[in-house]
């Protein structure tokens, strides 16, 4: 698969799959992951007749692990690149957890131009921090918490968090995949240190409601309202509020990773979306 070295340096890696005179389809990842975790989704679109686009965010997967530039802005800055570089039109957005941000970011900074649809699942959108304005936030102990597990032992937390909160299969009655956790804990492993535990802060602390009422196009959230690890309540909740032109669907019981917990249902949504 391709790369494309970016304006710093940074070599971003990334797949085309599909159609190439197909609608164009960006994925966005969540942390600590790669684009692989949405090759169900990538898989089912360009089996659709999409040009499906998927990359490994800076510090991630395949991509290189530069020092510096690990937050949200420059997530956009790359991925704007990306877009020019690919010449892309008319595309549909779609983010996971962090990825939902860098898509919020991106429109929040560049416009529409280039994106008619963006789909945000189980997003850090609008904020994810506890503060004086964001009282339903999470208390900067839970972050300083992944912070203090990274360092003592990430192989064993990167471990701990799929088999945890992140599939919820934590939960009474829940079927554990261990394919799913051995896939999440590889490509967490596969990232820099520092870029994962400088993302922490990036998607725990940046406020992104003056980007969400940028994107004056059609959003659909996808949020379960079982997520642990990016509560409805302080996320999709608020974000519908602040969209102008949004969606929300709750899935009833859903964890965080709804596209690999409920990837025929998430295809069917994004196939709907895509074509309305």
């Amino acid at each position: 698969m391709p790369t494309l070295t970016l304006k710093d340096g940074t070599e971003i890696w990334y797949k085309v799959w599909g159609n190439p005179e197909g609608k164009p389809v960006t994925f966005s990842h969540g942390w600590p992951l790669n684009a692989d975790n949405w090759d169900s989704q990538a898989y089912f679109l360009a089996s659709q007749g999409c040009r499906v686009i998927a990359h490994d965010r800076r510090g991630h997967g395949r991509s290189s692990q530069p020092w510096e530039g690990n937050d949200l802005t420059t997530y956009a800055d790359d991925l704007h690149q990306l877009v020019e570089h690919l010449d892309l039109h008319d595309i549909m957005m779609v983010g996971h957890s962090t990825g939902g941000g860098e898509v919020a970011r991106y429109v929040g900074k560049y416009g529409t131009s280039r994106v008619t649809k963006a789909v945000l699942i189980s997003a850090i959108t609008p904020l994810m921090l506890q503060t004086e304005s964001n009282p339903e936030g999470l208390p900067i102990g839970v972050f300083n918490s992944f912070r203090e597990a990274m360092v003592k032992d990430r192989a064993q937390f990167f471990l701990d968090v799929p088999n945890g909160p992140f599939f919820g299969f934590n939960r009474p009655g829940a079927v554990r995949s261990e394919g799913l956790v051995q896939s999440w804990w590889l490509q967490g492993m596969m990232a820099g240190f520092k870029n994962v535990y400088d993302c922490i802060k990036a998607f725990s602390e940046t406020d992104l409601n003056e980007d969400l009422k940028k994107m004056d196009i059609p959003v659909l959230l996808l949020h379960g309202d079982d997520d642990q690890v990016v509560p409805i309540q302080t996320s999709a909740l608020k974000a519908i509020k602040v969209l102008p032109k949004g969606t929300l669907k709750v899935y009833p019981g859903g964890p965080h990773a709804l596209p690999n917990i409920s990837p025929d249902e998430v295809n069917k949504d994004l196939l709907e979306f895509l074509k309305a």
